[in-house]
């Protein structure tokens, strides 16, 4: 009996990944353990192994397609079994079965897809069946028709509905070639980011807070663990460390900063669950450090070199990437003095840090020039007013100048 391959769940707030390729063709042999498709959520890039050995049977999915968790995707079995029972329920009374990305084609262009023959496995519309059924229902030149059939052209994403179709609403369908362009599709994590940052601009009204705070107590401390005994475990905790140590240790006293707006309601987090923007291959990714403020420094050092590690090498979970309450992101070793960065929804803050500088400071004898930190703190308005986060930032100030007190 043919056997399904699933769609994982992906932790608890993980709804549907993205099916990025299939490592195995329909036909092929299988055995259990091997990497059937690579698959990819806004948090994370994972591989679904067989479970079962056999041939691959059918593939329910194309690479592209955004599958909800525990769909099936594949069928295993022996050659020639039927799989009939195992493809994915249609969504409508009438079992249409029909690709995302095809559906989305044919909402656009205003086409019927239940009266689409499909061309795919098993007769599934897929996106050039949907293609054809435009071009069809078409009111086309012969000159244009002829052109489409050749495969040198297509029709431009922009011709007005129901008129008649001519050369001039035709365009060439091979990649344009420049040696000075690079054509890169938005898809995968890059294309969920971009959808997140534009939410974020959508849905929020951001205010930002520029300050700064003396470094002085913050480079020494670091020096100093920087020579301490090896057997302490203290000597690789970085700047970035104490930043979030002294955030989750300010951050209880300011709940309306530890929080997340959703739904017209606001829910402050007793714990701090400290986010952190971590630069990757894939893109920008921000694991959580949960209930940060019970943490020593040691402890969230490790924590947090565990979390950026997982994330560079594609191994982080779903749920190390859910339920933060803040979100720190640092640009000071790039050298960035400054910078406005855009709230992580549905958070309610989000602290941006630059580069350590010399300020000039009146001192008792003249200017002395006194090392401080750049400061950059977006929050969403809507939640939360100007007050409380320029108080949150003298006090984070105030801890800074006294790390190594704090860290005791």
């Amino acid at each position: 009996m043919a056997q399904a391959i699933v769609m994982p769940k992906l932790g608890n707030t993980v709804e549907s990944a993205i099916l990025l390729s299939w490592h195995a063709a329909v036909g092929e042999s299988v055995a259990a353990g091997d990497v059937l498709c690579e698959i990819e959520t806004d948090k994370a890039a994972l591989e679904v192994e067989s479970n079962v050995s056999g041939i691959l049977l059918a593939q329910f999915f194309e690479a592209g397609d955004e599958v909800p968790v525990l769909e099936n995707i594949a069928a295993v079995g022996r050659a020639g079994e039927s799989f009939a029972e195992l493809m994915p329920a249609p969504a409508q009374p009438n079992p249409v079965f029909i690709s995302p990305r095809a559906k989305n084609l044919a909402r656009r262009k205003g086409v019927d897809y239940q009266q689409v023959t499909g061309s795919g496995p098993d007769g599934r519309i897929i996106e050039r069946d949907i293609e054809a059924a435009i071009e069809s229902q078409m009111k086309i030149s012969p000159v244009a028709r002829a052109m489409l059939a050749g495969g040198e052209y297509k029709l431009r994403d922009e011709h007005p509905a129901g008129s008649r179709v001519t050369k001039s609403h035709l365009e060439s369908a091979r990649p344009q070639k420049s040696p000075e362009t690079k054509a890169v599709p938005l898809q995968g994590i890059r294309k969920t980011i971009a959808k997140r940052m534009l939410e974020s601009a959508q849905t929020t009204a951001p205010l930002t807070l520029n300050a700064s705070a003396d470094a002085t107590a913050l480079i020494a401390f670091r020096q100093r663990l920087k020579n301490s005994d090896g057997s302490l475990g203290l000597r690789s905790v970085s700047i970035n460390d104490l930043l979030m140590y002294a955030l989750a240790q300010t951050l209880p006293d300011f709940p309306d900063l530890n929080a997340v707006y959703e739904n017209e309601t606001i829910y402050q987090h007793q714990s701090v669950n400290l986010g952190m923007a971590v630069d990757t291959p894939r893109g920008l990714m921000a694991p959580v450090v949960h209930q940060a403020e019970s943490l020593s420094l040691k402890q969230l050092s490790a924590e947090a070199r565990r979390l950026v590690l997982a994330c560079r090498e594609g191994t982080i979970q779903p749920d190390e990437m859910t339920g933060g309450s803040f979100t720190l992101t640092n640009l000071g070793r790039l050298g960035i003095e400054s910078f406005t960065p855009l709230l992580n929804p549905p958070q309610v803050a989000i602290l941006g840090t630059g580069s350590i500088n010399l300020k000039p400071v009146q001192g008792e004898h003249g200017v002395d020039f006194v090392p401080h930190i750049g400061f950059s703190l977006t929050v969403d308005h809507q939640a939360v007013d100007g007050a409380p986060p320029a108080r949150f930032l003298a006090a984070l100030a105030e801890n800074l100048a006294h790390i190594d007190l704090l860290a005791l």
